[in-house]
């Protein structure tokens, strides 16, 4: 990595932390001013806010979303689910264009200031291979598509690891089934290059998230769960596989590697 990026890098960690700080009041008096709003829209845009400006301010990340948003989606609730390849990944998605509630791994409320800011916000925590912990996060998300608010959700459940997709977890189309709101499925890719798996360093890169279809669920039933999760699994591989070959300049490959088998510009 060169001189020059690594100062970058360096920039970037501190105008995350100083958008975190600036806007953390914010959220905090959106908080308390909508306190009656089950929905908590306010705060969780506000929180969105701090990633989007974050990445707008950063030299190295260039961030693109494409695909076509639901038109209902800011009255009607939808379970957003997406792949992750990097922990720049909720940057990127931040700049989706509406509010969620997010399941986040539990140890980043511990986090000062950021955790105070998640907390705030609404973000919904999720100690991974906690049964009642999972449970109490299913129940949370229940709580938020019941007024109309999306959430979302990793159905990885971790980030992948060396580029290879990992098994979607149960949890996201049992909720999306038992609820019956649609699954709005999200390809991101090229976040590996803007934050490394195991380093410290920011790199250079530009990541692109696509909206994909959302798939209804309005008549399936507790059955259909792992063919919805295979099906959500299977588009987001696709889309995946060609922004990774447009990227490259390279054709798409028939049969995207997998571990287990089975525009708008700075928003």
């Amino acid at each position: 990595m060169r001189i020059a990026d690594k100062a970058l890098g360096v920039y970037t960690y501190v105008e995350f932390g100083a958008c975190v700080t600036a806007l953390l009041p914010v959220i905090a008096a959106s908080r308390l001013r909508h306190r009656a709003d089950p929905t908590l829209r306010m705060p969780a845009r506000w929180a969105q806010r701090v990633g989007r400006a974050a990445s707008f301010l950063t030299p190295l990340w260039r961030v693109t979303i494409e695909g076509d948003v639901p038109p209902d989606i800011s009255s009607k609730a939808y379970v957003v689910v997406a792949n992750h390849e990097s922990e720049a990944d909720p940057f990127l998605l931040a700049c989706l264009p509406w509010e969620m509630r997010w399941v986040v791994k539990e140890e980043l409320f511990k986090i000062p200031v950021v955790g105070w800011a998640m907390n705030l916000a609404g973000e919904i925590p999720l100690r991974r291979g906690d049964g009642p912990s999972v449970r109490a996060m299913l129940t949370e998300c229940e709580r938020a598509i019941a007024v109309g608010m999306s959430v979302m959700i990793f159905p990885e459940g971790t980030l992948t690891k060396n580029r290879d997709h990992l098994a979607f977890r149960d949890g996201a189309f049992d909720l999306a089934i038992r609820t019956g709101a649609p699954v709005l499925p999200v390809a991101v890719s090229g976040t590996d290059a803007m934050l490394p798996r195991r380093s410290f360093w920011i790199g250079r890169g530009r990541g692109t998230a696509r909206i994909l279809e959302p798939i209804p669920t309005a008549h399936l039933t507790p059955d259909d769960v792992g063919t919805l999760r295979d099906r959500t699994r299977d588009v987001i591989v696709a889309a995946r596989t060609e922004l990774e070959a447009k990227r490259s300049g390279r054709p798409a490959p028939t049969q995207p590697r997998t571990e287990n088998g089975s525009m708008r510009d700075h928003m």
